[in-house]
């Protein structure tokens, strides 16, 4: 591999790599190295087909696109189109199935009522009342404050130990924030003004973003290995683990990372829902995907269908998924930022740079506006 004269040095080719390295190539007519240590491009959204059913399915989860930024939906329009999904979640609790998010029908479920949306904060407030939390100082609290202890018990607290591998009391009150509640029979989990599946699936967005005659592409390559050969010019697009970047000098931060079983089944199908969420910690899975209900446009076999099963599990920087936002992280990735800031040919970002959750519209936005900002200027 030759890192002689190179400008621009990409690590990662999830969307946010895969963005920056595209505007690089068509927008500034540069040549632009990318890399990746797995042996496929796309990140976390890879896209492939099981050998056994022909279903395609997302390796590392379902992964619904879905946006509000038109910025962000007319850029990923050019590289696929999209078909016609809408997300629903529902849940699982003492074998019976639920709305999720909560909404007016998971309550009146739940409570076998029959309430009018006006007389949902009435009833609430009548729970909420018996617990007296006033100013929420952690995750259990907000939650109770917000819909009582019964529905908490119920449908957040288990799924949320087994998510994030913590009591909720430990968990800050602000990681509530990314759940919505609904006084209505609303049951889209995305308010979204554009939302579906890429109908060639992800992997096809990405060949196409990549494949630009001034990008080239480098698997099975990690960073690290090739560190000490990079010329001290070339600008590094580094969209990994930022504590891995400085040799985890301040300590370790936090991730959860994903665990997935697949199976097959002589069935046409499984549970009827593309996810469905297992609210109660004694299962050990957090949910079950069956990516065949992704696209109804697609004539898949009748009798097959398959499942993933998905447990969330601690993860030692080698396959990150969702940071853990506790106070001790929160302060540890400030001094890691600091470490980066002043250099100006190092750009750290994205997910795992920025030890933020996003949603793919959000990496995409945070791309171009990098591109933007510090490389176009």
């Amino acid at each position: 591999m030759d890192l002689q004269g190179l400008k621009y040095l990409v690590t990662g080719s999830g969307f946010f790599g895969a963005t920056v390295a595209e505007r690089i190539a068509t927008q500034l007519n540069e040549k632009v190295l990318v890399i990746d240590k797995r042996n496929h491009i796309g990140g976390n959204c890879y896209s492939e087909t099981d050998n056994e059913t022909g279903i395609e399915y997302h390796r590392y989860g379902t992964h619904i696109f879905h946006t509000s930024n038109e910025i962000v939906w007319n850029y990923v329009n050019q590289f696929t189109s999209f078909n016609g999904y809408r997300h629903q979640v529902l849940t699982t609790f003492q074998n019976k199935v639920y709305q999720m998010p909560v909404n007016l029908e998971t309550i009146n479920s739940y409570y076998g009522l029959s309430l009018k949306p006006f007389e949902v904060d009435a009833f609430l407030k009548s729970e909420i009342g018996t617990e007296h939390v006033e100013n929420p100082a952690n995750f259990e609290e907000k939650a109770i404050s917000l819909i009582g202890r019964k529905l908490y018990e119920a449908f957040i607290k288990g799924y949320s130990k087994k998510q994030w591998g913590q009591d909720p009391k430990k968990l800050p009150a602000d990681l509530l924030s990314r759940l919505p509640f609904r006084k209505s029979y609303d049951e889209s989990y995305y308010h979204s003004k554009w939302q579906g599946i890429p109908e060639g699936g992800y992997t096809s967005v990405f060949e196409k973003m990549l494949s630009h005659p001034n990008i080239d592409v480098k698997l099975n390559t990690d960073f690290f290995e090739i560190q000490p050969y990079i010329h001290a010019d070339t600008i590094i697009i580094y969209s990994g683990p930022i504590d891995a970047y400085f040799n985890y000098c301040y300590g370790k931060l936090e991730w959860r990372t994903l665990l997935f079983e697949k199976e097959i089944f002589e069935t046409d199908d499984y549970q009827g829902t593309s996810v469905m969420n297992y609210a109660e910690e004694a299962i050990p899975f957090t949910r079950i995907h069956e990516p065949k209900h992704l696209h109804a446009e697609r004539n898949y076999t009748k009798n097959k269908t398959m499942i993933l099963r998905e447990y969330s599990k601690p993860d030692d920087g080698q396959n990150p998924y969702y940071p853990l936002h506790d106070h001790r992280n929160r302060e540890l990735v400030l001094k890691y930022r600091e470490l980066a800031e002043g250099n100006t040919n190092l750009i750290i970002a994205g997910r795992l740079g920025d030890y933020r959750y996003y949603d793919m519209h959000d990496t995409i936005n945070r791309a171009l506006s990098i591109f933007h900002e510090r490389i176009m200027k």
